[in-house]
């Protein structure tokens, strides 16, 4: 019979589960980020239903997720993205961290909160949310405009303060007198630990990553895996040097964001990383206590007002200063209306650090909820906003250039798709740019990509949503498929069949014909029984056969 904690464990994830699917649906209809509705979900099933409560178990889950989190966000830091923006981002993350954290502990000294509890509400009021405001730009197909990348390149900026400040926790919670000497020493002693950590994993994305990853990438298990298992080696070593968790997964990812198939990995272990991220949200939901609602609520209402109206402004002023359009500056400081997860994360290490109370961090995760709700209807509207208050005449007194920058914006329309770099699939690539179509080609392999100029290339699976709307399948000319993958073949028909884009797909087998012709398949490629008929007509040309 299994153990009297193993069943509550299970019985306590399973409600997590399904109150986490519960909310995120009514999100979804309501058109509120799945994030909101995950801590929601926690709300209910601990402070108001009393269901779950967090035991050591459910700690380690959570603990897991955070550390998920953070590898999904080090798989971003790619040195290619630093050196489009890297220099706008530096210089508008340092401004604008210092100007909204200076702001917003002023306004939480003011607002009556003790001086560690302002540093942190402060740092909870700084950092935006990356997994929010991509997901809504990409959704509302801006992530190649100016101003969403301006907003990457700030939020990867407001990512590496995060990873000092959980630095500097991690050199606190190794101190339990808090003796300064000896937190100057544990803190100095955790910035060298990160330092060489981060030498290390450079030094192997550079000189021994790329040759065995490009080997994996034949095998998507085999690449799921890997990226998993050097994820927990680097969180192992961190743990070597007393660093947290999220600071080793943060390091690890980084290393695999410098290889070509980052953006691939990115998109085969977001699932992983969804189920994990819920658990840590709900279960933070779940440790928000509300005894003294009524006594925090006026001071959330005030945070949230300086996080919706304040800290855009400040981030408007300063893109005004640095001679962007007042359309990218607008659109950039919108996206900034909300609190990050990773401020969740902050508040979470400096209660468990003794350093603030349950309820600065029931006093966070309110504003950040409401935050990260109000900020979604901010971005998705950000146009109709953006008009409204241009004809009021409100924004021309920050002074920003009226002109629109200029914008190399690449926008898939009438392409053709070809799936897998086989012989085939290269020589469909050749034809087709030789006849001056404009050409994507994908494939799982970055090697079998290489000098396919001037075709267009991603790496990438086509079995995941996420890639078929970055490729615009809906707005592609033709699809053609030369992989011999049977049920992929079926799934790029079915989908192309609901996008209304005719495709070609490999029929490298005779019993697949029929279900393709089903799917509505426009054209079977069939070259083994093609070069057969093609040889039975040379042969008749010859005379070697009547």
């Amino acid at each position: 019979m299994m153990p009297t904690t193993e069943i509550q464990l299970i019985f306590d994830l399973g409600i997590i589960v399904m109150a986490a699917a519960v909310f995120a649906f009514i999100g979804k209809v309501i058109r509120v980020p799945s994030l909101v509705g995950y801590i929601i979900a926690g709300i209910f099933v601990g402070p108001i239903l009393h269901w779950v409560e967090i035991d050591h178990s459910l700690e380690l889950i959570s603990e897991l997720g955070i550390a998920l989190l953070l590898f999904l966000v080090g798989l971003e830091l790619s040195l290619k993205k630093i050196r489009d923006l890297g220099k706008v981002g530096l210089i508008l993350g340092g401004f604008q961290i210092t100007l909204t954290g200076a702001s917003a502990y002023m306004l939480a000294t003011l607002l009556g909160l003790a001086p560690i509890a302002s540093i942190f509400i402060a740092g909870t009021l700084t950092f935006s949310s990356t997994v929010v405001v991509i997901k809504l730009l990409d959704k509302k197909g801006a992530m190649r405009r100016l101003y969403a990348r301006i907003s990457v390149a700030l939020f990867l900026a407001q990512d590496i303060v995060i990873i000092i400040a959980l630095t500097v926790l991690s050199g606190l919670g190794a101190e339990n007198n808090f003796e300064l000497g000896g937190i100057i020493k544990n803190i100095a002693a955790a910035f060298g630990g990160m330092s060489i950590l981060l030498l290390v994993v450079l030094f192997f994305a550079r000189y021994v990553l790329p040759l065995p990853f490009r080997w994996a990438a034949n095998s998507p298990d085999t690449l799921f895996m890997w990226a998993l298992c050097w994820c927990f080696l680097i969180v192992l070593l961190a743990h070597q040097f007393h660093l947290s968790l999220e600071i080793g997964a943060f390091l690890g990812g980084i290393a695999i964001a410098q290889l070509p198939i980052h953006g691939d990995l990115h998109r085969r272990l977001h699932p992983l990383m969804t189920f994990f991220i819920a658990i840590f949200l709900v279960t933070l939901g779940i440790r928000m206590e509300f005894d003294h609602l009524m006594t925090i609520l006026p001071i959330a209402i005030g945070l949230c007002s300086f996080v919706l109206v304040a800290k855009p402004l400040i981030v408007f002023f300063i893109l005004a200063r640095m001679r962007f359009s007042e359309y990218t500056a607008f659109h950039t400081a919108i996206a900034t209306a909300q609190v990050s997860e990773f401020s969740f994360i902050l508040l979470a290490l400096g209660a468990s650090a003794g350093l603030i109370s349950s309820e600065i961090v029931s006093l966070g995760g309110l504003v950040g909820i409401l935050t990260i709700a109000a900020s979604s209807y901010m971005i998705v509207y950000s146009e109709r906003i953006y008009e409204t208050l241009q004809a009021i005449g409100i924004l021309r007194y920050f002074g920003a250039i009226q002109q629109p920058d200029s914008e190399a914006i690449y926008k898939w329309d009438k392409h053709i798709i070809v799936v897998g770099m086989n012989a085939l699939g290269r020589e469909i690539v050749a034809r087709l740019t030789q006849n001056g179509e404009s050409v994507l080609a994908i494939d799982t392999d970055p090697k079998k990509l290489e000098e396919l100029m001037p075709a267009k290339t991603t790496i990438g699976n086509v079995e995941y949503e996420s890639l078929v709307d970055e490729i615009a399948l809906h707005k592609a000319k033709l699809v053609v498929s030369a992989l011999q993958i049977e049920d992929v073949n079926h799934l790029l028909a079915y989908r192309c069949r609901n996008a209304g884009v005719p495709c070609a797909i490999h029929a490298f087998d005779v019993s697949m014909v029929d279900d393709l012709l089903d799917l509505g398949t426009a054209y079977l490629l069939m070259p083994a029984i093609d070069g057969v008929l093609r040889q039975g007509q040379v042969m008749r040309t010859e005379g070697v056969i009547h």
